[in-house]
């Protein structure tokens, strides 16, 4: 897959905008709670790039004198004056102590971007807070509204589908499981037809971004007079991107699904008849088009026909609107598999995952670091009900906390916002959640882990892994290794994906050397107490290298660390499984919230690790 680099720090943009004010809450915290003033304090001079000596570009530093930024403009306001209640104030810990991160972008994609975006949305929720605390200040006029994430949508009336195109309205975005089913039959003159996925867009680009474009071209087009079908996306940056056409000889694969079927286009000899082509002038046609986990995928009648990989900064949370144009006789548009949200009203075992609040620099064995999207609602709820029910958990030994950055889409932040306040479990980090700044919250957890509370060692893991606790803390405690540990699934050996078409492609430009150091596999791994701080250290000094895949990032953290006379303890772990779940596992990813109540209801009953898939 190519990848599409934002050119946010390209050329010579500059942004120098100083906004010169301290600032803090009025209500302080109390001295025993996991609660801090937020300050901002625009004489730290952490806030500036500033001209230094020449040292390695991969190193995240200055760039030029003339490129200054200054983290007060993106991000001084998110803590103005704001009368939050403490669980609130304890999800933005982590925040205040990464108010200078955007100043330390370089090397991953839509950076400044994201937390400019991160502001915008911030300001907006904000203003729905301050509208909704005047109008619950008066019980009676509380507006109850139905649920503002439906997992369901559906248009069956024909009177909606106009000559003009159709548009379906996804109030949450998309996420992994979702689809849209689309029933039609293709007609007109030419019976070519285009489904757009359109994302959110700002106040200084009104044209929203497409996350997917699918053409359908039944007449052809000026490359071909056959049918054909054309996958692109477009940003108001980057404009068309490249075109990925079907049917095609490009043997890419997505998901390991073939970016174009090997039906599409091939003629059958032995009846002679026209090369095969899915739609067809006056046919009705059922489409589906599913999420997954690297691409998009179209079904057609049943049968794959094509697949798309997902482009960088152009992610299925992102799309707020179905497009339907073109001429197509709809029949019904429908969306299922949405993120949605629980009611309240509705949840019996509220107080059983609700998280008790932890006192400042409290000792811990462990603390745990789950990387979420703000959309990810079922996710986050199915971790809550199962390995975060551990005794070890409940009891405090160790405190598990979820990572998630804004939403680009105000109706998620609402959502968000209310499940920060009724869980305690919820660190809000201070941009949008693109899928290359995760970086940022592998440093986010190391902040957590060793200023938040003082844990003796630190995870990293996804809200789609299932993590034995018990069985983390038993090899840890056996191991007995209490200084420069990275414990879990060790690749030795890797090397760059040099392939533009790959999910983890790496240009020479982003990482000039051959092998990486070893590295373990996100889904599950743990650092001891001495390196996570040493991260955070080395972030707020400016010297840490940055570098968009995070797992490999901590692998090169520590690497440095080695040259630097650290004792690095590498403890490889077969049991974490970062491509499914096998029988005895201490970490199982890519399992789905059903998927995740089974595995811990048979640990609850038989005492083992079995898979259910």
């Amino acid at each position: 897959m190519k990848k599409w680099l934002g050119g946010v720090l390209m050329g010579s943009f500059i942004v120098i905008l100083i906004l010169r004010y301290n600032v803090m809450f009025k209500n302080p915290f109390s001295n025993n709670t996991l609660r801090q003033r937020i300050f901002v304090n625009t004489t730290d001079p952490r806030l500036k790039w500033v001209q230094q000596p020449t040292v390695s570009p991969a190193i995240q530093s200055p760039e030029a004198v003339n490129q200054v930024v200054v983290a007060d403009v993106l991000v001084s306001g998110l803590f103005l004056d704001r009368n939050f209640s403490s669980e609130v104030q304890s999800s933005l810990f982590t925040w205040n102590e990464m108010k200078h991160i955007v100043n330390y972008s370089k090397g991953l994609p839509n950076a400044l971007e994201a937390v400019r975006e991160a502001r915008i949305a911030w300001d907006n929720l904000m203003d729905i807070v301050a509208k909704k605390q005047q109008i619950e200040v008066n019980e009676s006029s509380v507006d109850h509204k139905g649920k503002q994430c439906p997992y369901f949508l559906s248009k069956m009336d024909t009177k909606d589908f106009g000559d003009k195109g159709y548009k379906l309205r996804i109030p949450c975005g998309l996420i992994q499981g979702s689809a849209i089913t689309i029933i039609g039959i293709p007609n007109g003159l030419s019976g070519s037809f285009r489904i757009d996925l359109t994302g959110e867009s700002v106040p200084e680009e009104p044209n929203p971004p497409i996350v997917l474009h699918y053409n359908v071209r039944l007449q052809g087009d000026k490359v071909t007079e056959d049918p054909v079908i054309v996958q692109n996306t477009w940003t108001t940056a980057q404009d068309w991107g490249e075109e990925e056409r079907c049917p095609s000889r490009n043997n890419k694969k997505v998901d390991d699904l073939k970016q174009c079927s090997e039906k599409v286009g091939k003629r059958d000899n032995r009846t002679r008849s026209k090369p095969y082509f899915p739609f067809k002038l006056g046919y009705l046609s059922v489409m589906t088009l599913r999420v997954g986990e690297e691409g998009f995928h179209m079904t057609v009648d049943g049968k794959q026909i094509t697949s798309f990989a997902y482009r960088e900064g152009l992610e299925p949370w992102l799309v707020n609107e179905v497009r339907i144009f073109g001429d197509m006789n709809l029949t019904s548009v429908l969306a299922s598999g949405l993120p949605t949200s629980e009611d309240l009203e509705q949840i019996d075992d509220l107080d059983a995952i609700r998280t008790v609040p932890l006192p400042l620099h409290r000792p811990l064995d462990l603390f745990i670091g789950v990387f979420s999207t703000a959309n990810n609602f079922k996710r986050r709820m199915a971790v809550r009900r199962t390995w975060m029910q551990y005794p070890a958990v409940k009891s405090g030994t160790v405190a598990v906390r979820f990572f998630v950055g804004l939403h680009k889409n105000q109706i998620v932040n609402e959502e968000l916002w209310s499940e920060i306040k009724t869980y305690g479990d919820i660190q809000l980090m201070p941009f949008v959640d693109y899928y290359g700044l995760i970086t940022w919250k592998t440093i986010a957890i190391c902040i957590f882990g060793t200023e938040a509370i003082s844990a003796k060692y630190v995870m990293k893991t996804d809200d789609d892994a299932f993590v034995r606790v018990d069985e983390v803390l038993g090899t840890i405690s056996k191991e007995n290794v209490k200084h420069g540990l990275l414990y879990g699934l060790i690749n030795y050996d890797a090397q760059p994906h040099r392939n533009a078409d790959s999910k983890w492609y790496i240009s020479p430009e982003e990482y000039p050397e051959k092998t990486y150091p070893p590295w373990a596999h996100g889904p599950g791994y743990v650092v001891s107490n001495d390196i996570a701080k040493a991260v955070y250290t080395k972030h707020k000094e400016g010297s840490l290298r940055m570098f968009k895949l995070e797992d490999v990032a901590m692998g090169i953290w520590i690497a440095e660390m080695k040259k630097e006379g650290f004792k690095v303890y590498y403890k490889d772990e077969k049991r974490v499984y970062n491509e499914g779940c096998n029988d005895g596992f201490v970490v199982a990813h890519y399992q789905s919230p059903r998927e995740m109540l089974c595995l811990w209801q048979k640990l609850q009953a038989e005492g083992v690790a079995k898979c259910c898939n």
